[in-house]
């Protein structure tokens, strides 16, 4: 006989976890799917000097929170994946690792069908938390670029002894490019950076993380329904910024100073192999400062309308400037034996056979529920708020849900 649970989760990562403890808090038969183990991605999908962004104050999962002795600091690759899997094993959350699911379909009647790599199942609900960066992103120009050319994406990124020796071109500069970048250049590598539209933010500002004097602000807790970019800015690039060695800003004009070769965005491989680059590497610059200096002007604001008694200091002066826009990169001539694509992911819903996408492929939903009555989804980036994707507010997300989801649960189950 056919599998049925009242409620099915996919995925194992926080966001999966966190819709689990809710149910587990309100008695709700369910099993959560991982096509991997608890908490993979973290391991298998980060370099080895990669950490958090946000302070560890911020990770807060429900019923669980960071609670070590550095909660201004920034947990590292591995003690974040050791975060999550304590996490799971909190509240012996029902997850069956290394069971994909190959479909997802709607039943007469109510309720979804799902084919497994375990066999079929059914249940009454579903929440898809598998996030939304799925396929790594590489351009087709890249297949122009000669062979003897190492490439990977960002999610293979490990170290630099890992790649040939030589110098290593990185394209991308957001928050994956431009540590990658940093990570390199910090190891003695000659890097090459092809810059891209992604803001930056400063790590510290007038005393405190600039994530403190945000979230006191409200920011985190704006709805993407009332953000001035509306649903637009479910697609915006995240701000680069570290928190290496206590958290730090990452300067690319410093960068230059010390070495690194920045370009302008990357626009074709010709059939020599040579890159051509657009003359945008300053434009590029002026517009991440110009953010990290309008998120300094909310600040200050903020500090002068509550009265606050904070220190003050003086604003960023950029220390380079390009005299000249390379507008193309002769890879061999620069001794360049390594590209880094950090270009991003593509989505991948394809197994979900139920008519809740918009045209480009993205789950159509409010806060996570979409148009197919038990069907949700969680993890998302911008999913209801700028914390949605990550840490700051997934238990605020998984907790609307469970609520939804129990506000019908009190109906027929759809049966086997």
């Amino acid at each position: 006989m056919t599998e049925h649970r009242t409620a099915v989760v996919i995925g194992a990562g926080q966001a999966g976890l966190s819709m689990s403890w809710h149910l587990t808090q309100r008695g709700v038969d369910h099993v959560v799917l991982e096509r991997d183990t608890v908490a993979h991605e973290w391991i298998d999908g980060r370099w080895d000097n990669f950490t958090l962004v946000t302070p560890n104050w911020q990770c807060v999962l429900p019923g669980y929170a960071y609670d070590g002795d550095d909660p201004d600091g920034f947990m590292t690759r591995d003690l974040v994946y050791d975060f999550v899997r304590r996490y799971a094993d909190s509240f012996d959350a029902p997850v069956r690792e290394h069971v994909a699911v190959h479909s997802l379909r709607q039943r007469l009647g109510g309720g979804y069908h799902l084919e497994t790599s375990a066999g079929a199942m059914t249940a009454d609900q579903v929440v898809v938390a598998v996030g939304g960066y799925h396929l790594p992103s590489i351009p087709p120009l890249a297949e122009r670029i000669s062979p003897e050319v190492a490439q990977i994406h960002s999610s293979e990124y490990r170290n630099g002894a890992a790649l040939p020796d030589g110098s290593v071109l990185v394209v991308g500069t957001g928050q994956s490019g431009a540590q990658i970048a940093e990570d390199l250049h910090l190891e003695g590598r000659q890097v090459h950076l092809v810059a891209g539209s992604a803001p930056r933010v400063a790590r510290f500002y007038r005393g405190r993380d600039c994530v403190a004097w945000l979230q006191d602000m409200g920011v985190y807790d704006v709805s993407i329904a009332d953000h001035a970019g509306g649903l637009a800015k479910r697609e915006s690039t995240n701000h680069y910024v570290t928190g290496r060695d206590g958290g730090r800003d990452i300067d690319l004009r410093a960068f230059a100073l010390e070495g690194m070769r920045l370009y302008g965005r990357l626009t074709d491989v010709d059939a020599t192999g040579i890159l051509r680059i657009a003359p945008t590497l300053e434009q590029s610059l002026d517009a991440a400062d110009a953010v990290a200096d309008g998120i300094k002007n909310d600040i200050d604001a903020y500090i002068d309308a509550a009265g606050i008694d904070a220190p003050t200091e003086p604003r960023y002066t950029p220390v380079w400037r390009p005299d000249v826009e390379p507008t193309e990169l002769n890879l061999a001539a620069a001794g360049i034996t390594s590209v880094v694509w950090a270009v991003g992911f593509r989505r991948d819903y394809r197994w979900v056979k139920v008519g809740v996408f918009d045209g480009e492929g993205r789950p159509a939903h409010v806060r996570g529920v979409t148009g197919a009555e038990g069907l949700c989804f969680l993890g998302l980036p911008w999913q209801n708020t700028w914390g949605s994707g990550r840490f700051a507010a997934v238990a605020r997300d998984a907790e609307y849900l469970a609520e939804h989801l129990a506000s019908i649960s009190s109906r027929e189950p759809a049966g086997v």
